[in-house]
């Protein structure tokens, strides 16, 4: 993935002052948390999940759903929010999901999710800050 896009960018250096060592690992070298492990697996307030390298806002709680998965699932991303591209990575191709506001790897999404997409974005917990609506 080309990095010079983005709108925000840092060095390496200066992601590694941003982000924790497990985020970094996940969001900048395209790591993957244990699943089951993020406190925002079991988060049900209404409110946004936005990104923690750069606080653009991602997903919405209301396209949360339970995937059974270990991980944060979403079945609609907030519009123009994210990017994708084409992971080949373990001997098999999925799509990967970065934020298309500084390029931080999230996840992958996948054809089996609930309507109205029938898709889900398994989202990395520790790549997103979640800030309950107002009143919650």
């Amino acid at each position: 993935m080309k990095q010079d896009h983005f709108p925000i960018t840092h060095t390496d250096a200066e992601w590694r002052a941003i982000l924790t060592p497990e985020q970094y690992e996940i969001m900048r070298g395209h790591g993957t948390e244990r699943p089951g492990s993020c406190a925002l697996l079991y988060e049900k307030r209404p409110g946004v999940f936005s990104c923690a390298a750069c606080g653009q806002p991602l997903f919405e709680s209301r396209t949360k759903f339970e995937s059974g998965t270990g991980w944060p699932s979403f079945n609609t991303p907030v519009e123009g929010a994210i990017e994708t591209t084409v992971d080949r990575s373990f001997g098999m191709a999925r799509t990967e999901v970065h934020c298309s506001r500084c390029g931080s790897h999230l996840g992958h999404v996948f054809p089996d999710g609930p309507p109205p997409t029938g898709l889900r974005y398994c989202i990395n917990g520790v790549a997103t800050n979640f800030t309950p609506a107002a009143g919650q």
